[in-house]
């Protein structure tokens, strides 16, 4: 309503506006009522459109009024008429007999205007406690008004009814009640005897009486309709800025017109509300009074001109009182032209002709004011969505075996009382206060006895019941109540008595009951203390005298990976959870501080049992009525605690969400209950009292579910489908309700709706009505639902939503309820892109207020909710739409689902920036850059790794706990199986990887990409396996040649023996190390980016066949057995590998040396080789200063006397190793790591890294020293790492032999790192250099982290041209401050023909940290100039020490600050 006048503008059908701009135009809530008054005026002077009425009825115009905010218009007496009726009069109003022997009669005086009509009750009837259940009825209205004139001792009931008091009077009681409410015309009643709960009907239906009517009229009263629209505004806003539907507008629109008809029936004047409506801040405004008959200026004209002047000032956003002034001053100069002589007809074609109307049109056509198409997203930086929370791992908290709790008073009791030796029956503990209640259950010699403990404080009396079924209360016999107990006809009620017990902690009250009589199956009971009644949350207490069974499918393994406490928790209390939701979220409530506790994995337990309930994995509904009100009561309990752990502890707020999604809002007092209430409403308001719906009605009253919705929309698609039932089975099947289901409720529907023709108009309407209440319970993500809780409602239809009055949520942003309006208008869209950007425009007004805590976050909360989940199905919607879509519109569809996702997700670091690379691939795609392919392709990879990581989360964090409590509540096992597939699928993630998938050919071939990547293009023949990770079968040894379709390689696997082929859909790097070794071992290694070939190459498992490839594409064909033998792979010969032997290496006497005593006999290839190109380098590359603990040093310290336990603990561990125990591995690693640093070797190597300019990790603290010796260690320990091992067996080396250097360097914080061949690898072109560079350092580009590097090529006759091949997408990147490193130079790294390079650790003295990196502000993407000058710098380098080598060369560096460091170089293998 706040928006009256800029949205009556929007909505008139005649003014079609073009561009929607929300934050600009519409963020005034007041957007300028008099526009909408004037142009609708105006707009009804052209021509075939609305023509001004030149007819009079009486002295009043009668013309087209503006709607108030968004009504439809209709025609109204511009000059209403108030109503003045004749002296007083009694007039009966109806006489009534009720049920033969009780008289009622009713009159009333007949008002004059301005008085009050007095109606007068009699009813002869003996009672004294009688009460009128009433309200007024409209005309305009079918609710009843609750009039504020009431009689003194009125109360109001529910806001549905008031209830007055009837005054006793001999054998009569009388009342009288005044009505001064011009609406009401009919006052429509019960009677109550509220002494004998009785109700007095008339024939069973209310009592209706009409009110005399008002007969004489002064014609000359009228109420301006700007005073009109004023009041209105004023009573808005006193109600609270509700966002009203049309026909509420309506309504208050004319409410306004009554009370200022009152005030002058009363004897004010226009002039004296005038006054009172304008004044403000002491001052009025001044006008020219409008009832002089010669001066009068219609209110249409003045609208008009108002519009004008609106017009020429730039069609600002008027304020209330800057509107009523603007229509003040348009009136002013229509007054002057009247001064000057003009005519009133003359300034009506002055104002109304073609010029003016052509001139506005045209405005409104080049402004682009409004439109129903779109809207205009603000510009907004991207890293404001940036959420970085992260959760910790509890893992060990989680695992480890919890220590038991020592018992409680009440446990300690219940276990004396179990040592008797007889059957458990039931156990059960419940929550009392801060004690608690434990009820047991044993089976004594054919006896049932039940024991009841407490450390409850107060005395305690328990009133009981028996039952034979549950939901009874049938009264104990008189043999099994305990002593002192009192009978009280359908229960009893016996004391507790202190325990006798001494050994107990606490002071326990304990009471036993024992009954003979095993038809009896429980007890229902509850507590009374101190006068107060104790229940089980809101309801009574029942326990059953049963042994539970609990059915178990399958092993549910040890809980590996869940919180196994809150699990095994959540499966004892299940049987009490299928009694009722209200059961269910109660003992949700009870568990949430557990959740929490747990973290992640205990709030992931909680969100898995929610969507078994949700997906209706678990019964709903077992032997227990409910009432709608305590099932939303019980909702709202659990939404308040989850709002509560949303605020408090943000790294969850994703857990969270998906937790409310499963939950329906819920809603305290009657919300719920109007479910009850509201179905008969409709049975009475359209005589559908039997069949079908009455069976429903029935259900609902006994436990309302979500079921009730799709019941709900089923009937209203059947009844819209002219009564085609098969329509109405056709929705219940999509949405999960079989027959099957329905006859499986409590209080099941049988029968199928069968509705007369003339039931379709109510019936439509009323359930329309009845689905807004069940939404508001059940569905927490309905987005009509969530809008009109967060935007506020009020009562609509009759007999719905009666008294209820949601208020708006303080704090929305400007304009936020014309998006809102805007998104609800285009939701059924079928071009969806207009609908997703205002989707996610809300989605970002609404995200700072879910940052904030409020009593209302949750209302917001699933708003949010909904609005996510609409993105979803909008794009599903829009598939069709980007069929036949450039790759541009792709991108687009693609960077509004990201940002979604974004928006819903709590480490959303990697989402963001992949956001801005989407951003800068449609910037380069517009501009027509010739690289926008190859970036997108990049971005695209990027995005997919992303999503993966956000599946291996979801299966991480969801899964095991599926595995583990589906099994304790025998869920069915394809439920659990596919349960976090399921989980992704209904998120926006799925449907982001769907849009890649569709882009992904686009984007290759554009960028000439092609299918494959060749990393190494070796031509081979073999037998095709199919494994899921490379790494599961590194140390498989094959025993025919297999080509390994491999669905994950992350870089630093080992190739398994006899594998001629390695085809993955993974991007390990060229560069990295099994990139570097396939080649080293001439193994066939190819990247797949087609899903489908991939998918043809797993097909074909077992099969022979043939791999021929180029450097760009794998051609692959079936080949016969025969021709194996005829394979030129050098793979099948098994005596291929050549003999490779090592010398064992001696300790040289020092335990530290520097650069100029590197040699052969002290230490390897690579510290040799970075001390080689000291000096004989370029000037301006740089070389690392460099020291060295040579070969030898690690066996002298093993061997020094103070390392004695070690040694001996080692060579141990290694004989075990020998035996072919592998685990050992592991535990000989760990042992090194326990050595001790003799003195000499300490001071040695201070004294050589000083004197080489390095600095002293020492001079910092023993601390530093700590760090530097085990990272040292940590180097010799990585001779026994599993791909080492494994790799020196397979080549037969002996692996006592192999000896560790340890090579020394300073580290360079770098910008950027880079590995550089200087033949290409991929094609054997020894002119053209090869190199990959990533941000940070090195590791990322030769260790196992996922993505690709930046790949170029360059010509060695012009290392000023680089080509890009490739852009980067590694999502993360390695920074360190100023460190030491120390590097691996074993022995084993210098043979010819083994690649021994890479197999061992490189280790820092600190920790890496791991960045994820935003490549949109890099300058190597972004900055040509910058890119030319890094990468030719990189490609001379590598140039500079090939000719120095004189060979072809592998090499390592780094650049920082434009600088180019070379860190080490070898041979290329």
């Amino acid at each position: 309503m706040s928006n009256t006048v800029g949205n009556n503008l929007i909505q008139q059908r005649f003014l079609r506006p073009t561009v929607l701009e929300h934050q600009s135009k519409l963020k005034n809530s007041s957007t300028n009522s008099l526009c909408a008054t004037a142009s609708l005026n105006q707009s009804s002077t052209l021509p075939r459109k609305f023509q001004i009425s030149t007819k009079f009825y009486g002295d009043s115009l009668s013309k087209r009024k503006q709607k108030f905010a968004m009504g439809s218009q209709r025609a109204v007496s511009f000059t209403p008429q108030a109503v003045l009726a004749a002296d007083p009069a009694s007039e009966q109003l109806g006489k009534f007999n009720v049920d033969g022997n009780i008289e009622l009669q009713v009159d009333a005086s007949v008002p004059t205007s301005g008085a009050i009509t007095q109606i007068n009750f009699r009813i002869m009837y003996t009672s004294d406690s009688l009460l009128l259940h009433w309200g007024g009825i409209s005309d305009r209205n079918e609710k009843w008004i609750l009039p504020s004139r009431q009689p003194e001792g009125t109360r109001n009931h529910k806001n549905r009814a008031l209830r007055t008091p009837f005054v006793k009077s001999g054998s009569s009681s009388y009342l009288k009640l005044e009505i001064d409410d011009p609406r009401i015309q009919a006052i429509e009643f019960l009677i109550f005897d509220e002494a004998r709960n009785k109700w007095i009907k008339n024939n069973g239906q209310n009592f209706l009486v009409k009110l005399p009517r008002r007969e004489t009229s002064i014609s000359n009263i009228s109420v301006p309709e700007d005073l009109v629209q004023v009041q209105a505004y004023l009573r808005w806003e006193r109600k609270g800025k509700q966002m009203y539907t049309p026909e509420k507008e309506k309504e208050e629109y004319e409410a306004a017109r009554a009370e200022l008809l009152e005030e002058i029936a009363r004897g004010a004047s226009v002039d004296d509300i005038r006054a009172r409506l304008t004044k403000k801040d002491g001052q009025e405004y001044k006008e020219t009074t409008i009832n002089e008959p010669k001066n009068k200026i219609p209110d249409d004209l003045v609208q008009i001109q108002a519009y004008i002047r609106w017009e020429k000032a730039g069609k600002p956003n008027y304020s209330p009182d800057q509107q009523l002034g603007e229509f003040e001053e348009a009136r002013k100069e229509l007054q002057s032209e009247l001064e000057k002589g003009v005519t009133l007809d003359e300034i009506r074609k002055k104002i109304t002709k073609g010029e003016i109307q052509t001139k506005v049109s045209k405005q409104l056509q080049h402004k682009r004011y409004f439109s129903a198409e779109r809207i205009q997203r603000k510009k907004r930086d991207l890293m404001q969505l940036l959420n970085k929370h992260v959760v910790k791992p509890v893992e060990e908290s989680i695992y480890s075996e919890p220590e038991p709790k020592a018992l409680t008073a009440v446990e300690l009791f219940a276990k004396e009382k179990e040592l008797d030796g007889s059957t458990v029956l039931n156990k059960k503990k419940y929550k009392l206060g801060n004690g608690e209640l434990m009820v047991l259950v044993t089976k004594p010699a054919g006896k049932t006895r039940i024991q009841l403990a407490t450390d409850f404080e107060e005395p305690l009396t328990l009133h009981w019941a028996l039952s034979k079924e549950p939901g009874e209360w049938l009264p104990p016999p008189p043999s099994v109540l305990p002593p002192g107990s009192v009978s009280l006809g359908g229960a009893a009620e016996s004391q507790f008595s202190i325990s006798t017990y001494a050994d107990l902690p606490k002071q326990v009250q304990c009471l036993e009951i024992e009954i003979e009589d095993s038809n009896f199956k429980g007890m229902p009971f509850v507590l009374l203390s101190g006068g107060n009644w104790i229940k089980n949350n809101g309801s009574d207490f029942y326990v059953e005298f049963s042994q539970k069974v609990k059915e178990v499918q399958k092993d549910a393994g040890d809980g590996k990976g869940t919180s196994k406490g809150l699990l095994d928790r959540i499966a004892d209390l299940e049987s009490e959870a299928q009694k009722s939701f209200m059961h269910r979220f109660n003992i949700a409530s009870d568990l949430m501080d557990q959740a929490k506790d747990t973290g992640e994995l205990g709030l992931a337990g909680i969100l898995v049992w929610m969507r078994f309930m949700a997906t209706r994995q678990l019964i709903w509904n077992k032997n227990y009525n409910v009432k709608p009100r305590e099932i939303s009561k019980a909702q709202d309990r659990l939404t308040d605690l989850l709002q509560s752990i949303y605020t408090t502890q943000p790294q969850y707020r994703e857990l969270l969400r998906m937790i409310m999604s499963t939950v329906g809002r819920g809603g305290e007092g009657d919300v719920g209950q109007r479910i009850r209430d509201e179905i008969l409403v409709i049975q009475r308001n359209n005589d559908c009292k039997g069949g079908m719906m009455e069976e429903w009605h029935q259900k609902l009253h006994n436990n309302t579910s979500p079921d009730d919705v799709v019941i709900c929309q089923a009937l209203i698609d059947y009844i819209k489908s002219d009564f085609d039932i098969s329509v109405y089975w056709k929705t219940l099947n999509e949405n999960g309700i079989t027959k099957e289901r329905l006859l499986s409720y409590d209080r099941a529907i049988h029968s199928e709706p069968n509705f007369r023709r003339d039931q379709k108009d109510g019936l439509l309407r009323d359930l329309g009505h009845y689905m807004r209440t069940l939404k508001a319970v059940h569905s927490g993500a309905d987005l009509e639902s969530a809008i009109s809780n967060c935007m506020g409602y009020t009562a609509e239809g009759q007999g719905f939503m009666v008294g209820v009055q949601i208020n708006p949520i303080a704090g929305l942003p400007s304009g936020f309820p014309d998006l809102l309006r805007f998104v609800l208008e285009h939701v059924e869209d079928r071009n969806v892109e207009a609908l997703l950007e205002g989707l996610l425009e809300a989605r970002q007004e609404v995200r700072p207020l879910l940052l904030k805590s409020s009593d209302r976050l949750k209302d917001l909360l699933f708003l949010d909710i909904a609005l996510d989940s609409t993105v979803r199905t909008a794009i599903e919607r829009g598939y069709e739409e980007l069929n036949n879509a450039g790759p541009e519109k792709i991108m687009y569809f693609i960077s509004l689902v990201l940002e979604n996702l974004a928006l819903s997700s709590d480490d959303n670091e990697d989402l963001i920036y992949c956001l801005k690379g989407w951003d800068h691939a449609l910037s380069m795609c517009k501009n027509k850059s010739a690289q926008w392919a190859l970036y997108a392709k990049s971005v695209l990879d990027r995005t997919r790794l992303a999503l993966a990581s956000k599946a291996e989360w979801y299966q991480r964090i969801l899964q095991p706990s599926a595995e583990y409590l589906g099994s304790l509540l025998g869920v069915d096992e394809w439920a659990i199986n596919i349960f976090t597939e399921e989980i992704i699928r209904a998120g926006s993630a799925a449907t982001l990887s769907s849009l890649v998938n569709r882009l992904d050919p686009v984007l290759r071939a554009t960028a000439n990409l092609g299918s494959w990547q060749v990393i190494s293009p070796v031509e081979v023949v073999g037998y095709v396996d199919v494994v899921d990770e490379l790494l599961a079968v590194q140390n498989k040894s094959y025993d025919q040649p297999t080509i390994l379709v491999a669905k994950s390689v992350k870089g630093e696997e080992e190739i398994p023996d006899g594998t001629v082929a390695v085809l993955t859909p993974d991007m390990p790097d060229v560069l990295s190390h099994v990139s570097v070794r396939a080649r080293n071992g001439k193994v066939c290694f190819a990247t797949c980016f087609d899903p489908n070939i991939l998918a043809d190459l797993q097909a074909n498992k077992g099969k022979l066949l043939c791999l021929k490839p180029s450097s760009a594409d794998v051609v692959y064909s079936e080949v016969k057995e025969g021709e194996l033998a005829g394979s030129s792979s050098t793979n099948l010969k098994e005596d291929s590998s050549p003999s490779i032997s090592l010398v064992r290496k001696q300790f040289g006497g020092k335990y530290a040396i520097s650069a100029d005593e590197f040699t052969p006999e002290m230490v390897g290839a690579k510290s040799r080789n970075i001390s080689y190109l000291k000096g004989k380098v370029p000037s301006w590359v740089g070389i690392p200063t460099s020291v060295a603990l040579p070969f030898g040093v690690f066996e002298k310290v093993l061997a020094d006397k103070i390392n004695k336990d070690v040694d001996e603990k080692l060579q141990v561990l290694k004989k075990k190793l020998g035996g072919g125990d592998f685990g050992s591995l592991a535990e000989i690693r760990q042992t090194v790591l326990q050595l001790a640093a003799p003195p000499q070797l300490v001071q040695e190597l201070k004294t050589k890294m000083q004197s080489s300019g390095m600095p002293w990790p020492g001079d910092e603290g023993e601390h530093r020293w700590e760090q530097a010796w085990t990272a040292i260690k940590k180097v010799w320990a990585s001779k026994w790492n599993e791909r080492a091992y494994f790799s020196t067996r397979k080549v037969k080396l002996d692996h006592d032999y192999l000896c560790m250097a340890v090579l020394v360097q300073e580290i360079i914080n770098a910008d950027y790192a880079f590995v550089i061949h200087t033949t290409n690898p991929s094609s054997g072109d020894s002119s053209e250099i090869y190199a990959e560079v990533v941000k940070g350092l090195g590791e990322t580009l030769v260790g196992a982290y996922p993505g690709r590097a930046l790949s170029f090529v360059c010509k060695k006759n012009n290392l000023n041209t680089p080509q890009v091949l490739g852009y980067p997408s590694k999502p993360i990147g390695l920074f360190i401050r100023r460190s030491i490193i120390f590097r691996s130079d074993s022995n084993g790294e210098d043979l010819e023909g083994y690649a021994g390079a890479g197999l061992y650790d490189s280790v820092p003295m600190d920790e890496e940290e791991k960045v994820v990196l935003d490549y949109s502000s890099d300058p190597l993407i972004n900055d040509g100039n910058f890119q030319q000058s890094i990468l030719s710098s990189i490609a001379r380098a590598g140039h500079a020490i090939e000719e120095l080598y004189g060979s072809p060369q592998d090499i390592e560096g780094v650049v920082r600050d434009g600088k180019v460091y070379v860190v080490q170089t070898r041979p290329q293998m």
